[in-house]
């Protein structure tokens, strides 16, 4: 599901991907600029590939068929003279460094590039190498990442510096099986590292990507079936490799990646302002709208849950979930999965919350995730004192604390960010509707 090259003046870049990735849609840019098919080569700008028209005389012999090879190329060329004026300047744009490439490409998975930023920017400033970052203590690392979500991506990003810092000597290495080997790294991580990086013909397909080529080539497909994916990573493959003597293969890949993001969007793509619409076999048949193919997704289950957030003076009772299930490694308030506190309670005494606390509900929020919606009413109490906890919390916690909410520098969810707000809550009294 995520952009770093040089910027246009043969800037290098710095995130494998983004120029936007499926992560994330920014808005127009005012400098993208209507290509005029009569546009005089002499302008000294790239044109777009043109669609080759028969000839209308009569006798006249039937035009050759247009080379392949050729439209790739005209393709590529075409894509990196847009790239080079209207490429939004991005922090991993501005450098050529494998590790912040990776970085910003793990960060924008699923994300929106202008959330990603000040995450990347923070990051990297507190962890400036592989070996930092390595060397750094997971609840760290979890703590500067607490709010971006998908917390999985950053116990797995430190688990792989770890690897890379033991069996590569700090530096994330050049050949792709290698960076196929750690952990968390796919096939388009390693082509945005390669590419971008290391000036590599290595395709990526991420969500911008597989939009763009579907229409170009007019993919049919499914793009998230086997045989649709397959066809995307040809494609991707055929061009980047093919344009890799003209065109910078980094450069290129980005540029992809950039037009899914700015105009070649999901709805209303703004053909006129693409500078590879001669090329478009969806433009050419008037199915821009039609193309890509996506099965449309199952509808995601409802899970109920109850949350308890246990206060005595400025300390709430908090509660560490195991890694490698979800919101692994991360502190919240024990929530346990319940229609009702009353039906909660015997599940909460067995994560920490002791049975004479004074419980009651307060609020309820809604969290959605990629595969369930959670439903957590939320339950309040007031103590005395701490309590000490028992020997063994059932799973999925393995360990509690009394910590102040406003002094956090673990990692902390987003959901267990909403409950807390639903517990301290001016009108907490009273239950509010799922919001």
């Amino acid at each position: 599901m995520s952009t770093t090259s040089r910027p246009p003046a043969r800037k290098r870049a710095g995130a494998d991907q983004r120029p936007a990735r499926s992560r994330a849609s920014a808005g127009e840019d005012d400098q993208a600029r209507q290509r005029s098919p009569r546009r005089r080569a002499s302008s000294g700008e790239q044109r777009s590939p043109r669609r080759r028209a028969s000839s209308g005389e009569q006798g006249a012999p039937p035009p050759a068929a247009p080379d392949p090879g050729e439209r790739d190329r005209e393709i590529a060329a075409a894509l990196e003279a847009w790239f080079g004026r209207v490429a939004r300047d991005l922090p991993w744009r501005r450098t050529r460094d494998p590790y912040a490439i990776w970085l910003s490409e793990v960060m924008l998975q699923q994300t929106r590039v202008e959330t990603v930023i000040p995450y990347y920017e923070r990051f990297l400033a507190r962890y400036p190498t592989v070996f930092a970052l390595a060397s750094a203590e997971i609840d760290d690392v979890l703590s500067l990442w607490s709010g971006l979500g998908y917390y999985r991506r950053a116990r797995v990003l430190h688990l792989a510096a770890r690897e890379v810092t033991s069996r590569h000597d700090g530096a994330l290495p050049r050949d792709v099986s290698a960076l196929l080997a750690l952990p968390g790294v796919g096939a388009y991580t390693a082509g945005a590292i390669a590419s971008i990086a290391y000036d590599q013909p290595v395709p990526l397909v991420d969500g911008n990507v597989a939009r763009v080529l579907s229409r170009i080539e007019g993919i049919d497909d499914d793009i998230r079936s086997a045989s649709g994916t397959r066809k995307l990573w040809s494609t991707a493959e055929r061009l980047v490799r093919g344009s890799a003597d003209s065109v910078h293969p980094g450069r290129f890949n980005q540029a992809l990646m950039e037009l899914g993001a700015t105009v070649c969007t999901p709805r209303n793509p703004r053909c006129d302002a693409c500078p590879v619409d001669g090329a478009c076999v969806a433009r050419a048949a008037g199915r821009q709208a039609e193309l890509p193919v996506i099965a449309p997704k199952r509808d995601v289950p409802a899970v109920a849950m109850v949350a308890a957030v246990v206060r005595s003076g400025d300390r709430v009772l908090f509660v560490r979930r195991a890694e490698g299930g979800l919101f692994g490694g991360l502190w919240e308030p024990p929530m346990v999965e319940a229609r009702s506190l009353a039906d909660a309670r015997a599940l909460l005494e067995l994560v920490g919350v002791t049975r004479d606390a004074a419980l009651r509900e307060v609020g309820r929020v809604r969290h959605i995730l990629t595969h369930r919606r959670l439903d957590v009413t939320v339950a309040r109490a007031e103590v005395a004192a701490p309590w000490r906890f028992r020997a063994k919390l059932a799973s999925p916690y393995e360990k509690a604390a009394w910590l102040d909410p406003g002094a956090l520098d673990i990692g902390v969810s987003k959901l267990a960010r909403k409950v807390l707000s639903a517990a301290s809550a001016p009108d907490a009294g009273t239950a509010r509707r799922p919001r």
